[in-house]
C-alpha cells in the first residue's frame, strides 16, 4: 500500500506533466481570445463608430426600445423626436446600433 502511494506522488511532479499544463493553459487563452475578447473589442468598435456617425434626420432606435428620429446633435447629446413635438435628450452611447439596423435595415448604417 505504501509503495503504490509513492509511485503516484513520483509520477505528479514531473516536468513533462508541467509542460502539459503550460501548453494547455496557454491553449485555453488563445481559444478565449479568439472566441470572446476578440469579438467584443469588434462589436464595440463598431458600436463607436455608429454613434460617431450618427447625422439629423435618421431614424434611430435607444437602448430602452424607443424609436425616434434625430433632429439636433450637440457634441456628446443627440436630441431625436419620438412624437409630435416630444423631444428626448440622449447621450450618443444610448443609441443601439444592432436595434437600429434590425429595426431601420442597412440605411441607418
Amino acid at each position: 500500500m505504501n509503495g503504490s502511494i509513492l509511485l503516484l506522488t513520483s509520477s505528479a511532479g514531473s516536468s513533462g506533466d508541467q509542460t502539459m499544463i503550460l501548453i494547455l493553459w496557454g491553449l485555453i487563452f488563445v481559444v478565449a481570445y479568439f472566441f470572446l475578447i476578440r469579438p467584443q473589442a469588434k462589436k464595440a468598435r463598431d458600436q463607436r463608430s455608429f454613434s460617431d456617425a450618427i447625422e439629423k434626420g435618421k431614424q434611430v432606435v435607444t437602448t430602452g426600445g424607443i424609436h425616434g428620429k434625430v433632429t439636433k446633435i450637440e457634441d456628446n447629446v443627440v436630441t431625436i423626436l419620438v412624437d409630435t413635438k416630444t423631444y428626448l435628450k440622449l447621450e450618443r452611447g444610448a443609441i443601439s446600433m444592432e436595434m437600429t439596423k434590425a429595426a431601420y435595415g442597412e440605411e441607418a448604417k
